[in-house]
C-alpha cells in the first residue's frame, strides 16, 4: 500500500458504499469524522469517541502548529500517540482557519502571513510548510493548502482565489512525502460558480490525488445551493477515489450529500451542540433546556444503544444543563456523536441493501414528525 487505498463495494443510485484503507486502519464509507481540532474531541475521551462507532477523526494544522507545536508532537511520537487515538486521522491544512482571520492575515502567491489569535505572534504558512506540518503530526490523510472562498463573493474574485488554490495544490503535491498508508487530498474550490468548480476539478485531476474534497461550502450559501454545487461537481470527480465534503453538516445535509455521491464528512456541529444543550434525535433537534423536559422521565432517544441516550432521563439532562454541570455537556456530546455515527451506519446498510431512496424518505418523515411530547 503506497498511499491510502479506496475501494467501492456497492452503489445505490449515486450513493456509494466503500472502504478507505490507511496506515492506522480501515474507514467504512460514507463516514462522519468527529472534529478534534486541538488534538481532542471536546467534552469527551478518545475511548468514548471510539465507542460511538467513529473510525476516523479530524484534527487541525493551524491550531496544532500554534499550540503545542508540530515539532513537539512529532518528538512525542506523533498525533496518534499524543492524543491516544489509535485509528486514522485526517488533518485540515489550516487554510480555512487562516483565511477566517481577516485583518490578521496577508495573502500572496507564495503563501499567507498571519498573526496568532492566541498571542498575536507572527507565522507564515505555505503549501510546502502546511504539508510538512501534517507529516510531522503523522496524519493518515493530509489536505492541500487552499484559500477558502467566502460567500457571497464576486465571480472574478472567486476565479482568482480558485486559480491560486490550484497552483498551491500542485506545490502541495510536490511537497508531499509518499509513505505507506498515507494520502493527500486535493480540494475543489470555485464558490457557487459551476464553470469555476469544473475548472478546479480538472486542474486537480491533472495533478492527481488520493482523494478529492469539495471545499468552500457550508459558508452561508444554504442547503439548496450547496446541493446544486455538489450535483455539478461530483460527476467530475473520479469514481475510484473518495469524495469528502468539508465542514458539513446537519443530519439532513449528510443524507442529501450521500444521495449525491459524497463519501466523507466532518463538522463541529454534534460536539458544539452538545456543549450548548442541543441534542439530535430521530425526531429532530431537542433543546434540553426547554422547560417541557423538566419532569420528563423518558430517555433522550431510546432508539439508540448508547448509555447517554438510553440511561439518563430528559429531566436529569435538563437539570444538568440548567445547573451548567460539565456532565451535561459530556452526556449530550456522547449522545450526539453516537447519533451521527448511527445515522452513517443506517445509510451504509441502506446502500448495501439497495434501499437508500426508501431510507432517505423514512429519514425525512422521522424528522418531519418532530420530537414528541411526553404523554
Amino acid at each position: 500500500m503506497n498511499a491510502t487505498d479506496f475501494r467501492l463495494t456497492a452503489t445505490d443510485g449515486e450513493a456509494r458504499l466503500g472502504r478507505l484503507e490507511t496506515a492506522h486502519g480501515t474507514v467504512d464509507t460514507p463516514a462522519f469524522m468527529p472534529v478534534g481540532t486541538a488534538a481532542t474531541v471536546k467534552a469527551t475521551t478518545p475511548e468514548t469517541v471510539a465507542s460511538t462507532g467513529a473510525q476516523i477523526i479530524l484534527a487541525n494544522t493551524y491550531h496544532l502548529m500554534l499550540r503545542p507545536g508540530a515539532e513537539r508532537i512529532e518528538r512525542l511520537g506523533g498525533l496518534h500517540a499524543f492524543m491516544n487515538w489509535p485509528g486514522p486521522i485526517l488533518t485540515d491544512s489550516g487554510g480555512f482557519q487562516v483565511m477566517s482571520l481577516n485583518t490578521l492575515r496577508k495573502i500572496d502567491e507564495d503563501g499567507v502571513d498571519f498573526r496568532s489569535h492566541i498571542d498575536g505572534s507572527r507565522y507564515r504558512l505555505t503549501p510546502e510548510s502546511a504539508v510538512d506540518i501534517q507529516r510531522m503530526l503523522g496524519a493518515d490523510v493530509s489536505m492541500v493548502l487552499d484559500e477558502c472562498t467566502p460567500f457571497p463573493v464576486d465571480r472574478a474574485i472567486a476565479a482568482e482565489s480558485m486559480q491560486r488554490s490550484m497552483r498551491w495544490a500542485e506545490r502541495s503535491k510536490k511537497a508531499f512525502v509518499e509513505r505507506p498508508g498515507h494520502g493527500l487530498f486535493g480540494i475543489v474550490q470555485g464558490g457557487v460558480y459551476e464553470d469555476l468548480r469544473s475548472a478546479s476539478a480538472q486542474a486537480l485531476l491533472t495533478i492527481g490525488f488520493d482523494g478529492y474534497a469539495i471545499g468552500g461550502l457550508a459558508v452561508g450559501e444554504g442547503q439548496e445551493t450547496m446541493f446544486d454545487v455538489l450535483e455539478a461537481t461530483i460527476p467530475l470527480l473520479p469514481i475510484d477515489r473518495p469524495r469528502y465534503l468539508m465542514g458539513v453538516g446537519k443530519p439532513g445535509d449528510l443524507v442529501g450529500a450521500v444521495a449525491r455521491g459524497v463519501d466523507m464528512f466532518d463538522c463541529v456541529l454534534p460536539t458544539r451542540s452538545g456543549r450548548t444543550d442541543q441534542a439530535f434525535t430521530r425526531g429532530g433537534p431537542v433543546n434540553i433546556r426547554n422547560a417541557r423536559h423538566a419532569d420528563d422521565p423518558r430517555p433522550l432517544d431510546e432508539s439508540l444503544d448508547c448509555p447517554a441516550s438510553r440511561d439518563y432521563s430528559r429531566a436529569y439532562l435538563h437539570h444538568l444543563a440548567r445547573s451548567r454541570e460539565i456532565l451535561g455537556a459530556m452526556l449530550l456530546t456522547w449522545h450526539n456523536l453516537y447519533y451521527y455515527q448511527d445515522l452513517m451506519a443506517r445509510m451504509r446498510r441502506a446502500i448495501g441493501e439497495g434501499r437508500f431512496r426508501a431510507f432517505a424518505a423514512e429519514f425525512a418523515a422521522e424528522q418531519a414528525n418532530g420530537d414528541m411530547e411526553p404523554r
